[in-house]
């Protein structure tokens, strides 16, 4: 329950219970929750399918006050390049991307503590998802997003009823003129990037892979990675599994950047889990177009425990990959098809073998990106 639960700072060490709205420490530092309580196959509540299901293992009011029935995605085998494949289709959440899985848990911690008007700045997918779960929930929210936002993704936010502030510049222009709106007091930064309750939502996709595939674990895991929170996620929801005996093994979890805005990749390549300052460039992935993660160290030490790694793939290979799903059934948006093309590479240099059970997770639909995607495939004549 939410008495129980408590925030940790990694940079100064203090601790505050999670009753009261909060987004960072008082020393600027992210927060993090403390270890969870874990699940059992026990604990499942196989009447409800949704993520819901594990609420025994959320630190939340259980049941859930707004759920749009999030999770519980399909996962699907199909060939790729002569291997088969299990594909997570988080793409089919109710806004389209596997962010519902956080803001689900995140809105609803936020009710509970009673917070009033929210803001979130997002390059889409993550803003389309909060507005959407606000709108529900009856919240004033107010989006900011990049001046370049695919339209797709700013008319599902608009039509939720959020206020649309479109900032020129960069991602992390965005970031800081959210950041400048939580300062002013007028309203709560829910921000996705930095409330841990978004990461204790993610982990619900370890529960789910676990469960899906008769209790077991796949061998690899590959997500396209902007801040981290699927990473994490991942690992907080795998930690808690073998924590109570459930798991002997985890999977390996591989970080997929574009090459062209690759922070978490810099910093793997430097041998380091500090940030590296580096030219991001334009990238047809922008789910993942992140300058400056907030937890760059965790997520590249989360990745290196796994026995993972960041794999960066070329801009020339994210179209290809687009089209290739697509040839399988599977319509996702360029975002998430660089996990794809990191499979590729993956298996041609034999760190991923044919015979063992990987996963791709397809993190959001292509028809947030039709426009995009068509003007990719006219351009490569795919």
């Amino acid at each position: 329950m939410i008495e129980a639960a408590t925030y940790h700072c990694p940079s100064c060490g203090a601790e505050y219970a999670a009753d009261r709205p909060r987004w960072r420490c008082d020393c600027g530092g992210h927060l993090n929750l403390g270890p969870g309580r874990g699940l059992s196959r026990a604990d499942i509540d196989r009447s409800d399918s949704s993520l819901w299901r594990y609420r025994a293992a959320l630190a939340v009011d259980s049941p859930p006050r707004v759920t749009l029935g999030e999770g519980w995605t399909p996962l699907v085998e199909r060939r790729w390049r002569d291997a088969p494949v299990l594909f997570k289709l988080e793409s089919q959440m109710p806004t389209g991307s596997f962010k519902d899985r956080g803001t689900a848990v995140m809105l609803n911690h936020l009710l509970a503590v009673a917070v009033g008007r929210i803001h979130e700045d997002s390059s889409g997918n993550a803003g389309s998802s909060i507005a959407t779960y606000a709108a529900a929930a009856g919240l004033a929210c107010c989006i900011y997003v990049p001046e370049a936002a695919p339209r797709g993704k700013v008319v599902q936010i608009a039509v939720s009823g959020a206020a649309v502030i479109k900032v020129p510049g960069t991602r992390q222009a965005v970031t800081e003129a959210a950041l400048a709106a939580a300062q002013s007091g007028d309203s709560f930064y829910a921000s996705h990037n930095w409330h841990p309750f978004f990461i204790e939502g993610t982990k619900t996709l370890a529960y789910e892979l676990w469960e899906q595939l008769g209790f077991r674990v796949p061998d690899n895991i590959l997500v396209a990675t902007g801040y981290g929170s699927n990473i994490l996620g991942l690992e907080r929801g795998f930690d808690e599994l073998e924590r109570q005996g459930e798991i002997a093994v985890r999977p390996r979890l591989f970080a997929v950047q574009a090459a062209n805005c690759a922070a978490f990749a810099a910093a793997w390549q430097a041998g380091t889990t500090d940030y590296v300052p580096f030219e991001p460039e334009p990238t047809v992935a922008d789910g993942i177009a992140t300058v400056r993660p907030v937890r760059t160290a965790e997520v590249l030490a989360a990745v290196r425990r796994s026995g993972g790694g960041v794999v960066a793939v070329p801009e020339g290979v994210i179209a290809p990959a687009v089209a290739a799903l697509g040839r399988l059934g599977l319509f996702v948006e360029p975002t998430s098809a660089t996990a794809a093309a990191a499979l590729d590479k993956l298996l041609a240099d034999g760190t991923i073998a044919p015979g063992q059970t990987t996963v791709v997770v397809l993190t959001g639909h292509g028809l947030k990106a039709a426009e995009s995607i068509g003007g990719l495939l006219q351009a490569t004549g795919l």
